[in-house]
């Protein structure tokens, strides 16, 4: 599956001009994962662009050097937020140089750094490090284009504010979570039937609740099936219906989920866990006319409605037939190839929580200038930013709730639990020009480089470059 949220294109669609070559012109960039004096900095972004040096920290700064800007990313749009703020900054905390493979840190201020739970005075931050200030600022280094696409046909009015759940509940700003509003509003709009492809956990729901909100069919009804609950023996009788007296004498007439859904949207979820034989059922009704025959029915009826199917598992477990009918298939981005939106999840889920619990949530939760706060300790979020999530959003929130219960202070803290493996474990994701570029800056220094590299020692920094074939005087070449 993608990356990023996608139309599949299984029949002519529009393309979608520019999208790649924004993605091309993508920059590195520091983002703000958690701010634990300024919670609702999180998700802002610093573009730094090669050949960028500027200072950051809090306020304008002492030196008049030149300093780093936060702006918050919405499609075709970069808002700039002003200087970060809260007391647990220095006013020239750390120095930025970006170079385009990486960004450079260097240590300015008073309070420490660190990086993979090592304290550092500088090091090397590529995309996905997440480098934590004092326990205050949590800044994740990501790629991030010069600006979002712009809106074309999702809503203005249901765009909703900056980090939290939009008007259809979806929650996201990254460039995948604003290409999936995309996706899902031209599907909308296109009178197709789509299929939802994504892992479990990912929001496909969410997702055809979205579509159906967006659809000229809004008004009429959205009808839901899990197609895994329809027993084999009955699907024509669930999907169709039946008439009255059918089978037996004193049944009542039966409409069936297509009768119900005409007019609107049905969504079957998990389609393709109807078997095979029981696919070529649906394929009548599928077609433009949207002919079907009830159980005991002597006539065809019809049914306006669009199908949305979700499934997780790969579209080939479809019955090809079934397959081509869906015009249109949306890919739900999984949560690890969006970590920039992690703090959003958490935000809402905590906000959630302390809502519908507050008995369990209250002592973590403070008020500042009238709004209410979960207090969240940075390395939580850093623990969270580590994790795959193979469940991906519901996995997400069962580590909340898990953290909640265990957490003593003030805060919610971080699970006492085996963090990620490191890049020991994952010699793949360091290439040999990292290991040369990163020896070049700290002077062949093996240490600093093994730190900059994100590696726990460096012995693991050793035994990776005899992996790769390296000696230490490569880093003069």
């Amino acid at each position: 599956m993608s990356d990023d949220a996608t139309i599949s294109v299984l029949g002519p669609v529009e393309a979608e001009e520019g999208v790649e070559a924004l993605r091309r012109s993508s920059q590195l960039a520091l983002l703000v994962a958690w701010s634990v004096s300024e919670p609702h900095r999180a998700g802002e972004v610093a573009l730094v662009p090669p050949g960028t040096v500027a200072t950051l920290g809090r306020g304008d700064g002492i030196d008049g050097a030149p300093r780093v800007a936060f702006v918050r990313q919405r499609p075709g749009v970069n808002e700039a937020t002003g200087p970060l703020g809260g007391l647990g900054l220095s006013r020239d905390q750390l120095r930025v140089t970006a170079t385009g493979a990486a960004v450079a840190i260097e240590r300015l201020g008073r309070k420490p750094v660190t990086l993979r739970g090592t304290e550092v005075d500088r090091c090397s931050l590529r995309p996905g490090d997440v480098l934590d200030v004092r326990g205050q600022l949590l800044l994740m280094c990501v790629r991030r284009p010069s600006q979002l696409p712009a809106r074309r046909r999702f809503p203005l009015e249901a765009c909703g504010v900056f980090g939290e759940p939009d008007a259809l509940g979806m929650i996201g700003e990254s460039e995948s979570a604003w290409k999936l509003r995309e996706d899902l509003a031209f599907a909308a709009q296109a009178e197709q039937h789509v299929l939802l492809h994504g892992e479990s956990g990912t929001g496909k729901e969410l997702a055809a609740q979205a579509l159906h909100q967006l659809s000229r069919r809004r008004a009429q009804p959205l009808v839901a099936r899990n197609a895994a609950t329809l027993p084999p023996g009955l699907v024509d009788a669930e999907l169709f219906g039946h008439a009255r007296n059918y089978p037996n004498p004193g049944m009542p007439d039966r409409s069936g989920l297509i009768g119900e859904a005409n007019g609107g949207v049905l969504f079957l979820d998990e389609i393709a866990e109807l078997p095979l034989d029981l696919q070529s059922h649906l394929l009548r009704v599928l077609d433009a006319r949207g002919e079907y025959q009830r159980l005991g029915d002597a006539t065809a009826r019809r049914s306006d409605f669009l199908l949305v199917g979700a499934t997780n598992r790969d579209v080939a477990s479809l019955k090809p037939d079934l397959l081509a009918r869906f015009a249109l298939r949306v890919d739900v981005p999984p949560l690890r190839t969006r970590p920039e939106d992690i703090p959003f999840f958490v935000r809402n889920v905590l906000a959630r929580a302390a809502r519908r619990s507050p008995a369990l949530v209250e002592r973590f939760v403070s008020t500042v200038d009238g709004v209410s706060q979960v207090r969240v300790a940075t390395r939580l979020v850093a623990q969270l930013l580590s994790r795959s999530f193979d469940a991906n959003v519901r996995e997400l929130e069962a580590l909340l709730w898990r953290a909640i219960a265990a957490s003593r202070g003030e805060a919610v803290d971080a699970l006492d639990e085996p963090q990620a493996p490191s890049f020991e474990a994952r010699p793949g994701e360091v290439s040999a020009e990292s290991i040369r570029a990163a020896l070049i800056e700290q002077e062949g220094n093996m240490t600093r480089a093994a730190v900059a590299l994100g590696m726990p020692s460096r012995f693991a920094l050793y035994r990776l470059m005899k992996k790769l074939g390296l000696e230490v005087r490569d880093a003069d070449d």
